[in-house]
């Protein structure tokens, strides 16, 4: 009977995911996953074949702290209507629609670039891509926050997540995958593959674009904030200023100062410890991220090992950590499953560090990607669901936007040096500090578990 009682817990949480705004999410996350690492780490193999640099490939990774600063201008996502597309589409889809359009452009824009001769115009592009991307991140999570109640955001967390790791399968391994089919022969370095490959990545874009077109905007009754009113009302007894500043102002107010005051006042000195997590919480794999792909080729592994190993097994390792960690946020809430993600996050790039001293067998890599990347997408599903959690709904695109570029900024920035750090200490001496950099960060979700409680979650020690 109990064991009844226990399987029935487990198929009522799995049921989740036939939800209607669950299956949106997919291609959403879809849409959202395929432009990052075209941009970042596919991007470095194809600057690594063309000759560039460790080290420049490492500084040119920072187009991806497009991402860490997209809190700038998430409030003209929130309030800032688009001409004809809002009026049509609803201030969400007007934006995504938008966001989409440009990241088209921008990766057909890298496709006809060679960075063998001219880096910096592909650059420009890698750079208008990653910013329309951001965006398209700014309007996507703004709209799954909008489109359910907290209860189903993990599941929504989760289904996104799947999405979006689909979409690096075609974003990677997809791209190693044309590159090679186009020039079977293996060279140094063939621009005409890469191209080819780079304008398919720009046609699956429209997967996103008709998801975009079809899905009802999402639903959303603001409540009427005191405090945001309060503002206003001072704005306006201020007869001194002509009226158009006093609209400007009273517009900054309600879509720039208002969002992030309300966080403060919310949360009050716990917001510094809240900061302080969503900061660090990926550090240990996004900075390994950044040189992982030169790490594999520089071992002596080939594009199609690559491709089949590190994206398509990996990524399939992803979804299956994405899933369980939603279903297990559902079953035992969020902050146990965040506390279990960072352990793991940082404990699973010691195995790279084993890694680089075997050699390039392929078994061992299997064996390093399949942990590194089902606890990435555990700990990557149990963090958005959280970040979710710590919204107001009246601010949903500018509040998170803050938290996920909050998320992004300082471990993009550490990323950066990650070639000068392999070139003076080695693979495996770097592999062990981004491990060791994952220790605050338990610190940090223990205190925020027990003093920052979402949803009611609190340690009770």
């Amino acid at each position: 009977m109990h064991s009844d009682s226990w399987s029935r817990r487990w198929l009522d949480s799995l049921k989740i995911y036939g939800h209607p705004k669950v299956r949106v999410m997919l291609f959403l996350g879809f849409s959202s996953g395929l432009p990052l690492l075209l941009v970042f780490g596919t991007l470095s193999v194809w600057l690594r074949e063309a000759g560039v640099s460790r080290a420049t490939i490492g500084f040119v990774s920072w187009v991806a702290l497009a991402y860490a600063f997209k809190w700038v201008w998430s409030p003209l996502v929130d309030k800032l209507p688009l001409p004809v597309l809002s009026k049509k589409l609803g201030r969400r889809r007007a934006w995504l629609l938008f966001a989409q359009l440009v990241i088209i452009a921008g990766l057909l824009g890298m496709a006809f670039s060679n960075p063998a001769e001219n880096l910096t115009g592909l650059v420009w592009f890698a750079v208008l891509v990653a910013f329309a991307s951001a965006t398209q991140d700014i309007a996507i999570d703004a709209f799954r926050i909008e489109s359910a109640e907290s209860s189903k955001q993990a599941a929504l967390a989760a289904a996104y997540m799947v999405g979006y790791r689909l979409a690096m399968i075609l974003s990677s391994a997809g791209v190693l995958w044309i590159a090679a089919w186009v020039q079977p022969v293996e060279v140094k370095y063939d621009l005409h593959a890469w191209s080819i490959a780079y304008m398919v990545m720009a046609a699956t874009m429209l997967i996103g674009l008709i998801t975009t077109l079809v899905v009802a905007e999402p639903k959303v009754v603001l409540l009427e904030n005191a405090a945001e009113e309060a503002g206003v009302q001072r704005i306006q007894r201020m007869s001194g200023l002509p009226s158009w500043m006093r609209q400007v102002l009273d517009w900054l107010w309600r879509a720039v100062i208002s969002p992030f005051a309300d966080f403060i006042r919310r949360y009050r000195w716990q917001a510094v410890l809240l900061l302080a997590l969503i900061a660090s919480y990926r550090i240990s794999d996004i900075v390994l991220g950044v040189i992982a792909n030169v790490f594999y080729i520089d071992m002596g592994f080939t594009k199609t090992q690559i491709a089949d190993v590190t994206k398509v097994f990996g990524i399939i390792m992803t979804l299956l950590g994405a899933v369980l960690g939603g279903v297990l946020v559902t079953r035992f809430g969020v902050m146990r499953i965040l506390f279990l993600g960072a352990l793991l996050a940082a404990g699973t790039n010691i195995l790279f560090s084993l890694l680089a001293q075997a050699g390039p067998e392929v078994g061992m890599l299997m064996l390093v990607v399949a942990a590194d990347n089902l606890s990435a997408g555990l700990a990557t599903a149990s963090f958005v669901a959280y970040l979710s959690g710590l919204t107001n709904v009246s601010y949903s695109a500018t509040q998170y936007a803050l938290f996920s570029s909050v998320m992004l900024l300082f471990p993009k920035f550490v990323g950066g040096f990650s070639g000068v750090m392999v070139e003076n200490m080695d693979y495996t001496g770097f592999f062990m500090l981004t491990a060791a950099m994952g220790l605050p960060v338990l610190v940090l979700v223990a205190l925020a578990w027990r003093y920052v409680p979402v949803n009611g979650e609190r340690r009770s020690d």
